[in-house]
Parts: structure tokens; C-alpha cells; sequence
């Protein structure tokens, strides 16, 4: 088996050309990525849940739109956590809170919302994820299906997540921040 170079912590952003529905213009947060596969959300694909609707406490700390996320199609009735920590990437993690990357990371949701409330910059609830068997997300980045970028802490807490897709390509210094003005619909061009 080929080593494969980590991921985590970086942005897949749907390519226009990607065809599955369910990633659509799609921006996913890689949170684990490694040889057996891969897994990350969905940060740009809001639900009309409230987060206090579903998981008690953790409402009044989540980012606005303070509602659920679709992380991905994968086990829609499980949650996951993100927050980001503002700080070193020497300081300890607070209890309750494992770091993936920089400043963000995997916040446990069966620890009490008030241990985390004083560290927190930033979180969003995600119902579901997106997954990848090994090799599988490899292959897709060879048939050009993502582009791969830099994610920025405010990725996960952006307050207009319907934009994400755009606002993440318009900031690349290349030719990727072109592809930033495609048609949602190509039959108008």
C-alpha cells in the first residue's frame, strides 16, 4: 500500500463538475485522514433544527445560525462537535475537547456544555458525516472531483455558510479563485 500524505485539518471543496448531490457545491472539513480512510463535515449545509431542539445545553455555545448541520450523508442520527480554541497550539487542551488541527477540534458532547463554555471561540453541531474508505477519497481527488485547500479557524463558525463555498475559492491565490464566479447553473453561461 502507497503512504499517504495527511489531510486532516485541511478544506475539500466540491469541484463544479463533482456529480453526487449530496456534496453539491459541498466545502468538508477534513477531521481524520489517514490509511484506513477518511472522515470530515460538511460545513456549509444548515438544517432548520435549533441545536437546544436536540442536544440540552449546548444551544446558548453554538455560533450563529445556532442551528444543526449536515455533516454528510453517514450516520445522519449520530452528532458531532467542532469548536475552535482560540490560543497556542502548545497550550493543554481544555477537558472535554480533543484537537485536530490549529485551533480546531472534536468537542465531546457527554461532557457538561458550562466545562467548555469559558474556552470556546467558536462551535457548530453537525448530525451525520462524510466518509471515505481507504484509498477511496484518493481516487476522487485523481478524477478531480475536490479541490484541496487551507482551512482558516473561521471556516468552521462562518455566519453565512450558503456563501462558504464561494468565499473559500475567492481567497485562494491561484486560478482556483476563478472558479469562485461559476454559474450555479452552467446551462446560463
Amino acid at each position: 500500500m502507497t503512504e499517504v500524505s495527511s489531510l486532516t485539518g485541511r478544506l475539500l471543496v466540491a469541484t463544479p463538475a463533482l456529480a453526487d448531490p449530496n456534496f453539491n457545491r459541498a466545502v468538508v472539513l477534513l477531521l481524520d485522514h489517514d490509511e484506513e480512510g477518511s472522515l470530515g463535515v460538511v460545513l456549509n449545509r444548515p438544517t432548520p433544527v435549533d441545536v437546544g431542539d436536540i442536544l440540552e445545553g449546548w444551544g446558548d455555545l453554538a455560533g450563529e445560525p445556532g442551528v444543526v448541520f449536515q455533516g454528510g450523508p453517514v450516520s445522519l442520527d449520530s452528532a458531532l462537535g467542532v469548536a475552535v480554541i482560540p490560543g497556542d497550539s502548545t497550550d493543554a487542551a481544555p477537558l472535554g475537547w480533543r484537537r485536530v488541527h490549529g485551533a480546531i477540534g472534536l468537542v465531546d458532547l457527554e461532557t457538561p456544555p458550562e466545562l467548555l463554555a469559558a474556552a470556546l471561540g467558536s462551535l457548530r453541531i453537525f448530525a451525520g458525516y462524510s466518509g471515505w474508505g481507504p484509498g477511496q477519497l484518493e481516487g476522487e481527488l485523481t478524477d478531480g472531483a475536490w479541490y484541496v485547500v487551507e482551512s482558516e479557524p473561521g471556516d468552521v463558525s462562518a455566519t453565512r455558510p450558503e456563501g462558504l463555498w464561494r468565499a473559500v475559492l475567492r481567497r485562494q491565490r491561484s486560478e482556483l479563485a476563478m472558479v469562485a464566479t461559476y454559474a450555479d447553473d452552467p446551462s446560463l453561461n
